[in-house]
């Protein structure tokens, strides 16, 4: 299979809570890399868009209210993946590893200002 392919799949499932546990390691390593990092922006992005009712102006193409309908019926009947039961990490690294990472927006996007010597990004957990 393609790296590439395998990259975007496991950071996929992983933004979905559906990565097995022994797999986590594999995935934020993945989100080290630029190419991983911009794979779950842009995962994270595309969530944001069908989850937007209604579109933000800009943000996204303007849709039917047929098209936009369809796409939330279609959604709503499609069955919820089984949650697992949450399991005690081991230690602090496990603790760290079990949450899923969230890019936070660029320095000055959401109106804050960046830490002193703060990067453009910073993964962050979101409750």
């Amino acid at each position: 299979m393609d790296t590439n392919r395998k990259t975007r799949e496991t950071i996929s499932a992983f933004a979905d809570g559906e990565l097995p546990e022994s797999e986590h390691e594999l995935a934020l390593a993945s989100l080290r890399e630029p190419d991983g990092r911009q794979t779950w922006d842009l995962y994270h992005r595309i969530g944001d868009l069908l989850r937007a009712l209604p579109p933000a102006p800009g943000y996204a193409p303007a849709l039917s209210p047929a098209f936009s309908g369809r796409l939330a019926a279609r959604l709503a009947a499609e069955p919820l993946p089984p949650r697992r039961a949450p399991t005690a990490p081991a230690s602090a690294a496990g603790a760290l590893s079990a949450m899923p990472p969230t890019l936070a927006p660029p320095d000055g996007a959401d109106g804050a200002q960046p830490a002193s010597g703060a990067t453009a990004c910073a993964l962050t957990r979101i409750p």
